[in-house]
């Protein structure tokens, strides 16, 4: 009788600590986000954070915690309570960071919970309004005549835009003066201003400043023509073949997330996905929304595992490295 009973304690526990979950969330949720408010990625959480939080029936706070190559915000969720009230939203960098840093604190495959895919952001190759060339076959000629002189822009070593520019330079064999700042905002900003020739950045921060004018377009990186501004061509179409670039964005909890938990936050990103008000806000900035079968935890793990394979050996191949 007493070892039935002693068999049962274990049970007895599982079942209280399920319970004590049942009722989550009690409190907000914090969406960390590793780059600077105002910037594409910051945009997305900020949707799917909106969204999120009528499923889960708390409100789903964003906080920036922008950092050089985005590597503050995860170490940070990574050390978080496992208790999901802080969870990590991250593009493509998360594929990235393991071959451009040689001492990473961090291991995006084996340090988070998986919650699911959110969407998939083209890139533009835009320039400076001013910029001379009226079409991208002029403007690769510039490029190439004038690299001395052009200068380009990226939010910092790992993001998006640095990135696409490094696979720019390389699929036209031409080295051009890189200006790195601390994010897409002030990136942009200098763009506007004149200060720097040109960059490449995901739609979700370009669109408005393409269709205002403030900026000249050259060509998108996506295989086709995106929806939001289908006069753009590809850069394929224009002869750069072999030249797609999409910047996908995931969503992660610190290792050990109760089930419970974790089964709440894949049903709120799921309800997101498909919320209409969310697929015409992404679709509004050139972005397509995963269906909702990819936002899961397995479809995140392996479209990441299979990221990092294909990113690793062409940044390796670059010598391109963070530290």
């Amino acid at each position: 009788m007493l070892s039935r009973t002693l068999r049962a304690i274990p049970l007895l526990a599982l079942a209280a600590a399920t319970g004590a979950w049942a009722q989550y969330p009690t409190k907000p949720v914090t969406m960390i986000v590793p780059f600077a408010a105002g910037g594409p990625t910051d945009t997305v959480a900020r949707v799917v954070a909106q969204s999120m939080g009528k499923p889960l029936g708390q409100s789903v706070i964003v906080e920036n915690r922008p950092s050089a190559g985005g590597i503050l915000a995860p170490e940070q969720v990574k050390n978080a309570k496992p208790d999901g009230y802080t969870i990590l939203i991250h593009h493509i960098g998360m594929a990235t960071t393991p071959a451009l840093y040689r001492q990473l604190r961090f291991n995006p495959l084996n340090d988070f919970d998986y919650i699911g895919l959110i969407n998939d952001v083209p890139m533009t190759l835009i320039a400076r309004g001013n910029f001379p060339a009226k079409d991208f076959k002029e403007f690769l000629d510039y490029i190439k005549k004038n690299k001395d002189k052009v200068s380009y822009a990226n939010a910092g070593i790992g993001a998006a835009s640095h990135l696409c520019g490094m696979l720019f330079m390389s699929a036209i064999q031409t080295d051009i003066l890189t200006v790195p700042y601390k994010g897409t905002a002030p990136a942009m900003n200098d763009l506007l201003g004149g200060q720097v020739d040109f960059m490449c950045d995901q739609t979700t921060n370009t669109t408005s400043q393409i269709k205002s004018g403030k900026v000249k377009v050259y060509g998108v990186t996506s295989s086709k023509r995106v929806g939001s501004l289908p006069d753009v061509p590809t850069l394929a179409e224009q002869g750069l073949k072999g030249f797609e670039v999409g910047i996908w964005h995931g969503l992660y909890g610190p290792k050990g997330l109760p089930k419970p938990v974790s089964d709440k936050l894949v049903a709120a990103l799921q309800e997101a996905v498909k919320d209409p008000a969310v697929q015409k806000r992404f679709a509004d900035l050139g972005a397509t929304t995963y269906p909702a079968d990819k936002a899961t935890p397995a479809a995140l793990q392996q479209h990441l595992k299979a990221e990092i394979e294909k990113w690793s050996p062409l940044i390796k191949k670059a010598g391109v490295y963070a530290d």
